[in-house]
């Protein structure tokens, strides 16, 4: 039996997956870097450019500093940034001149490691881009084979693509990226020999989601016939619509006869930083999940699963999810079986949502699933409906969307936004509200200190009636007994 490394995504896909992106923080990864360094993990999923609008927006964080402290917190573990290629958090694609400026300061800032993914599985654009991250100075790049089900990804179309990107220098290695956790045992027994076939001596990596909780499973099998890399979350942001749990994935990999070497102990404290940073912030645990056949048809990927409820909760609707998981299949369907993968799930589940809330179907339609019927995210996988596709473009919105560039460039942009700007700043502000940008910079340095135990105190003491009369105050929560006692001095006293 092999040895098989681990590459940790807690941060950034576990967080997506699971506590829709909101979660976490700079200083909330500053605490629990110096740990996640010494557990031995390949490489950690860090950031996408998803994540650095989610700083900016949410957060008032620059993205860009946070990658900066995380790569000098976290010396010995390579970050890794996820994209499809074309795009840098705006919907719409943007030129190679554009995308080379933002490779070059991502490793400039601290990313080594590069997932390149083509949600059309183009291999002129997914070789171009990988080209580019090289010369840039990206130490490695991944090229994944987006899985889905349809009658035209098959095991060949797979192996063919797979040798293609192996074929090319510039990718170090493959992953099978499995989004919707819909890979079944016995597909990867088929799957994945096919594509060892045609890469040669390059590693062949493993990511699948426990949606529907095969991915257990499938990681044996991946580890059994060659796999050398799996994919895993920690603690409370494993399981559940994230990937399998590091601590037992580790310990089912070790009784088949696997060597996993990674520090168990630095593991365990990891998995307790998360545990204690989600009982203080209230956040959600993954939970082993059950199987459930409709997944292999709507194919949602659990960060738009997470996003979608959350957002149907904030607008007091959240027992329409069913509805909107029916009509997220019809959509996808109408649109051509585009690959649930980033940008389409929320293109898809968005219009399913419009679709849902609107007095007629298509009545609305986001710009983003504009450009897809013009064929400006590539050519879709199957013909889009003809009479969906002729709703969709018979109308103003569509005319104007026409006559648009269809990619961002470069040199426009520095002409609207001026040169004064640093590189880093000059791209947020190209694809980002000019107020949100203005409000991040204003905000200053991101906190950099973060202790999940002084944040439960801190929210239960904030909680406390505004009643300054009792002699004693007694919390008693689980994980937390506090008693303030009074003294004679006016002041009081802290028993935890």
């Amino acid at each position: 039996m092999g040895k098989i490394k681990l590459v940790d995504v807690s941060i950034r896909d576990g967080n997506q997956s699971l506590w829709g992106a909101m979660q976490m923080t700079t200083a909330q990864d500053l605490a629990v870097a110096p740990i996640m360094d010494r557990v031995g993990f390949h490489a950690a999923d860090f950031i996408s450019s998803t994540f650095m609008a989610m700083a900016v927006r949410y957060h008032k964080e620059d993205p860009w500093e946070r990658i900066r402290l995380m790569r000098k917190a976290m010396p010995s573990t390579p970050l890794q940034f996820i994209t499809t290629g074309l795009r840098f958090i705006a919907w719409e694609a943007s030129d190679y001149d554009f995308m080379r400026l933002v490779y070059r300061c991502l490793v400039r800032n601290g990313i080594s490691r590069f997932m390149m993914l083509d949600p059309m599985h183009d291999e002129s654009g997914l070789l171009t881009s990988a080209r580019i991250m090289k010369e840039e100075g990206a130490d490695e790049v991944v090229a994944a084979l987006t899985y889905t089900i349809s009658a035209v990804h098959d095991d060949k179309f797979y192996a063919d693509l797979a040798a293609k990107c192996a074929a090319s220098p510039h990718f170090d290695r493959l992953y099978i990226k499995d989004p919707a956790g819909i890979l079944t045992p016995d597909r990867a027994r088929t799957l994945i020999p096919a594509v060892k076939a045609r890469i040669g001596k390059k590693p062949l990596e493993l990511h699948s989601h426990c949606t529907i909780g095969l991915s257990v499973f499938n990681y044996l099998v991946g580890a059994e016939l060659g796999i050398d890399v799996l994919h895993t979350a920690v603690g409370p942001l494993a399981n559940g619509s994230s990937l399998p749990s590091a601590t037992r994935l580790v310990a089912n990999l070790r009784e088949h006869g696997h060597e996993v070497d990674i520090d168990d102990h630095a593991l365990q404290r990891m998995t307790e930083y998360f545990t204690q940073l989600a009982e203080a912030e209230g956040l959600p645990f993954g939970t082993p999940q059950e199987y459930d056949a409709t997944f292999l048809r709507h194919q949602m990927a659990g960060g738009t699963m997470s996003t979608t409820r959350r957002q149907l909760a904030e607008i007091k609707l959240e027992h329409k999810m069913p509805d909107v998981i029916r009509e997220a299949e019809r959509v996808r369907a109408e649109l051509g079986h585009p690959i649930m993968v980033t940008p389409f799930p929320q293109m898809v589940v968005t219009q399913a949502l419009f679709n849902v809330m609107g007095s007629e179907r298509y009545g609305d339609v986001p710009d983003q699933v504009i450009r897809y019927v013009m064929g400006r995210f590539g050519r879709p996988t199957a013909p889009v409906d003809k009479e969906v596709e002729a709703k969709i473009l018979d109308r103003p919105r569509a005319r104007e969307i026409e006559a648009e560039p269809p990619h961002l460039i470069l040199e426009d942009l520095r002409r609207k936004l001026g040169s004064k700007l640093s590189d880093e700043e000059f791209l947020l502000r190209a694809v980002m509200p000019a107020e949100q940008v203005d409000a991040m910079i204003a905000a200053g340095p991101a906190v950099r200190r973060y202790n999940p135990l002084v944040r439960k105190i801190t929210k239960a003491l904030n909680e406390l009636p505004a009643n300054g009369d009792a002699a004693d105050v007694v919390i008693d929560k689980p994980g937390l007994k506090l008693k303030l006692k009074r003294n004679g001095n006016g002041g009081a006293t802290a028993r935890a």
